[in-house]
């Protein structure tokens, strides 16, 4: 691996312009060295100087000078985009959702390890301030053995956009929007479910697509639900959990993403700094306490990454993990399409695969979280 990475983002619209290109730009060791995008080249170079723009996004999947390529494409395309990547002996990091079938990520994850190369999950939100938080409150003991968990990222948008995203495809709507997000989060923290239950409807005038959703992840001692609206006007809380000693409610959700809109530059003064803090009811004294939100650095995934490659520390986001998020995302579509709690349709040494793969990035979360504490600190 050379010294610098150097690195291919195909896709220049709202993820690969307002959230990757910056991330990558703002971790040492990356170099961005190729944009795999039919804009303008004239527009791709003044917004990227030095940056080489290819059109076709095949020739940049498989461009020779480069050594990781970054997939922000429409879902459709994340598949044959990495495998082609990977063919060619690239490492891949594929943004949320995984792919739009489970049997194509089990092809993507299996022809990784052939080929002995990287591929990883853009899950960002699992560098998100909120979640961040909460994963050190259920941590440190505080609330007992958690009962319940709600996650939710509510919004108010009554229009309906012309876009991909909210187009009757494969890989469209909500729950294959910020769905891949929430799943990825409770299974990070709780390991897989014994049944999924699901209802997914469309409540906008004028939607193709899902726009709400509420799932319920079913574990032995702990029911997890995962849901997103367009409708909440005033919005809801980002997340509510309740143990044998506290609960824990968090309100607002991560800056991160306004902050890039905005033209941020990640890492700057201010970057990720969240001041809601959550609040944490004490059962047995019935006192609240409020506990200091953890800054979010959507930046980590990408310094995991690069670790990864260089120094051989985990995956942060491993192949078996985005398998085991797809068989969630499948198991409620069919949940709610038949009526029935249903189990994630995972193979005995598909399930192993995710607890390794669970328990390398637990230790990157580890690490994270102590360096946020550092950082606090000083």
């Amino acid at each position: 691996m050379a010294e610098q990475i150097r690195v291919a983002l195909i896709g220049y619209g709202y993820a690969g312009r307002t959230i990757h290109a910056p991330l990558i730009g703002s971790v040492e060791g990356l170099e961005l060295a190729v944009i795999g995008s039919r804009q303008p080249e004239d527009e791709l170079r003044a917004r990227l100087p030095g940056v080489r723009p290819v059109a076709d996004p095949l020739k940049a999947a498989t461009d020779p000078d480069v050594d990781l390529v970054v997939i922000a494409t429409p879902n459709q395309s994340h598949a044959p985009l990495a495998e082609a990547a990977l063919r060619a002996g690239k490492h891949v990091v594929i943004d949320k959702p995984f792919t739009v079938t489970l049997e194509e990520a089990r092809r993507l994850a299996k022809l990784a390890s052939e080929t002995g190369c990287l591929l990883s999950v853009f899950q960002n939100r699992r560098w998100d301030s909120d979640f961040l938080t909460v994963a050190g409150a259920i941590r440190d003991g505080r609330l007992g053995e958690i009962a319940h968990v709600e996650s939710r990222i509510d919004r108010f948008r009554p229009e309906v956009k012309d876009r991909w995203r909210e187009s009757r495809q494969p890989g469209g709507g909500l729950w294959w929007d910020l769905g891949p997000h929430l799943a990825d989060q409770a299974l990070h923290l709780f390991g897989l479910p014994e049944h999924v239950t699901a209802h997914i409807a469309l409540q906008r005038v004028g939607a193709k697509a899902d726009d709400w959703f509420q799932i319920m992840l079913t574990y032995p001692k702990l029911h997890v639900i995962l849901g997103a609206g367009m409708l909440a006007s005033g919005g809801t809380q980002r997340f509510t959990l309740h143990g044998s000693r506290a609960s824990l409610v968090k309100r607002d959700v991560d800056v991160q993403e306004n902050q890039l809109r905005a033209g941020m530059v990640p890492r700057d003064l201010d970057w990720g700094i969240d001041l809601d803090a959550a609040t944490l009811f004490d059962g047995a004294t019935g006192e609240t306490e409020l506990v200091t939100a953890i800054d979010g650095d959507y930046c980590r995934f990408y310094d995991a990454v690069r670790d990864a490659l260089t120094e051989g520390t985990a995956n942060p986001v491993s192949p078996a993990e985005g398998v085991a998020t797809m068989a969630i995302l499948e198991a409620a579509q069919a949940s709610a399409r038949e009526g029935r709690s249903l189990p994630p349709p995972l193979l005995p040494e598909e399930v192993a695969d995710f607890e390794t793969g669970r328990a390398n990035s637990l230790a990157v979360s580890a690490m994270t979280a102590r360096d946020a504490a550092a950082s606090a600190i000083f």
